[in-house]
């Protein structure tokens, strides 16, 4: 069975439509969302219409979290004082354009999802903010992996898709037993994967291409898929929502962020 997994649409109807025409020309039996629909992009109420008319299953992503709860679970840090106003710009703008069943709908999504030995989530299975970053300490990738149980944890957010295997995991503990001497513990880990998906509206891997992933587990195969889509049409539609230009210039070369140096000590206190 073929299963499409996408990540952090955020508002690209253009490369929703792109990826979704990918998918189908893949061939894939089903297809998961690890969240991010809004946030961002131009078009958040299409997006989510047609996540939905698709009945695709999806998980909360910290955007969604933020429309709904506000600006108040961020344990992000942007990088300086500029990238945050203009999140906060994002923010405000996608709030006041997005429908009430749209919200409704971001409201009751879930943490995370399971099919079988595989887990989706957004971030991590720790917090739909915290990023698994590919060099991310190995007992950390690990721990995260364990905690759900599955064997291939599926996640976006970073919005770099990368493909990690934690194979003979060597897991030390030292263990004080009442009454007892402290002990050192051992144990391996079986073979588990963190794969991410990357991005479909906002990519930060240096193209502007949307990007997604397809696992097949007959033989447990997994594909980076990158699809070229009209970026351009996205990027004109986010000048003339009056969203913050850098966001286009940024999203047609595939770059997170566009400066870093006004106050490279900022971290975000919302």
């Amino acid at each position: 069975m073929k299963i499409a997994v996408m990540s952090c649409i955020h508002g690209n109807y253009e490369a929703l439509n792109a990826v979704l025409s990918d998918i189908d020309d893949q061939n894939a039996d089903k297809v998961y969302c690890l969240g991010d629909l809004v946030g961002y992009g131009p078009h958040p109420n299409a997006v989510v219409e047609m996540i939905r008319a698709l009945d695709i299953p999806t998980c909360q992503g910290c955007w969604d979290e933020d429309i709904v709860e506000g600006l108040n679970a961020c344990e992000c840090s942007y990088p300086s004082v500029l990238a945050e106003k203009r999140g906060k710009l994002a923010h405000d703008w996608t709030n006041q354009v997005i429908h009430p069943e749209v919200r409704e709908y971001l409201a009751q999504l879930p943490f995370s999802l399971r099919d079988d030995n595989l887990c989706f989530v957004h971030g991590s299975p720790h917090n739909q903010h915290e990023y698994l970053l590919p060099e991310v300490n190995a007992f950390v990738a690990m721990e995260r992996v364990l905690a759900t149980g599955a064997d291939v944890l599926f996640c976006g957010h970073t919005h770099v898709p990368y493909v990690r295997s934690l194979d003979a995991g060597q897991l030390q503990i030292r263990v004080k037993v009442t009454g007892k001497s402290e002990a050192n513990m051992s144990f391996s880990a079986p073979l588990k994967r963190i794969v991410n998906a990357g991005s479909v509206g906002e990519p930060r891997h240096g193209r502007p291409n949307a990007t997604y992933v397809i696992y097949d587990t007959n033989d447990d195969q997994i594909i980076l898929r990158e699809v070229e889509y009209d970026y351009q049409k996205t990027c004109a539609a986010i000048i003339e929502k009056g969203l913050p230009p850098i966001f286009a210039w940024r999203l047609a070369r595939g770059m997170e962020f566009a400066e870093r140096a006004d106050d490279p000590t900022h971290v975000c206190e919302r």
